[in-house]
């Protein structure tokens, strides 16, 4: 009888033992996707990039840009235009206006390309 009593109490040692570490090993199985959402949410704004094209509309706080090149249009190609808007922090070097060539330089930002500046090539004299 003495040697049922360590037996039954190692038996329920182990029992519990198995118990906390399923335990652990289920929290640290449901930690991992929360340590992803924290990583994508602070993941680095997007890079800014460079295009050069015509103006082709200008608005309040936006205007459009048709980008191509001499060799799309020889290829007929069609030309491709993007939207910029213009915030508090836009640079702007020339006057834009319908026609004139521009080189921006702009971040995408929620879906939108934001102008972060804007050099427009000055107009040649008539």
């Amino acid at each position: 009888m003495a040697n049922k009593r360590p037996m039954a109490f190692l038996t329920l040692f182990n029992l519990a033992f198995v118990a906390l570490l399923a335990i652990a090993l289920s929290a640290s199985a449901n930690a991992t996707p929360s340590a992803t959402v924290t990583f994508t949410d602070t993941q680095m704004p997007d890079q800014a990039q460079s295009v050069t094209g015509t103006i082709s509309a200008v608005g309040k706080n936006s205007f459009t840009l048709t980008l191509g090149s001499a060799m799309a249009q020889q290829e007929q190609t069609s030309a491709r235009s993007m939207v910029f808007l213009m915030d508090k922090n836009t640079t702007i070097d020339g006057k834009l206006r319908v026609g004139a060539s521009a080189d921006v330089t702009y971040r995408e930002e929620n879906g939108h390309n934001v102008a972060l500046s804007v050099r427009v090539a000055p107009q040649n004299a008539r």
